[in-house]
């Protein structure tokens, strides 16, 4: 079941808002499709970041794939956590292997995200043959 609460991007990123900034990770069909994650590249604070735009990098055993910004703006916060233990991206994707806080530039950029029913109904189509 996929958190209610989350914005979601065609690229399998999730955004929570809080006030003005945005806490951003992975889906958790993102981390299935990854496998075990066993390295999380991620910007710097103080980094600009813009919305469908690379701002990092996540490894598994399986591949490398890039990570997209859902929302433009500054990363005031870096998540270490996932840095250190990247396996917590397995294991809690919505919780605590959140992996940035952004302060959004552009609220409305959220108008071009998936409510938790438009990501499932997007996940569908794509799993479909």
């Amino acid at each position: 079941m996929l958190p209610e609460d989350l914005k979601y991007s065609k690229e399998h990123e999730w955004v929570r808002v809080d006030g003005d900034n945005g806490k951003v990770g992975i889906t958790n069909f993102a981390q299935e499709q990854l496998g075990d994650v066993v390295f999380v590249e991620l910007p710097e604070v103080g980094a600009k970041v813009k919305a469908m735009e690379i701002f990092g990098n996540i490894e598994s055993v399986k591949a490398v794939s890039e990570l997209f910004a859902p929302i433009s703006g500054q990363v005031l916060e870096v998540n270490q956590m996932a840095m250190d233990a990247p396996e917590l991206v397995n294991k809690d994707p919505y919780g605590e292997a959140w992996l940035l806080v952004i302060q959004m530039d552009e609220p409305s950029e959220l108008d071009k995200l998936f409510s938790a029913s438009e990501y499932q109904e997007y996940l569908d189509k794509e799993e479909s043959p």
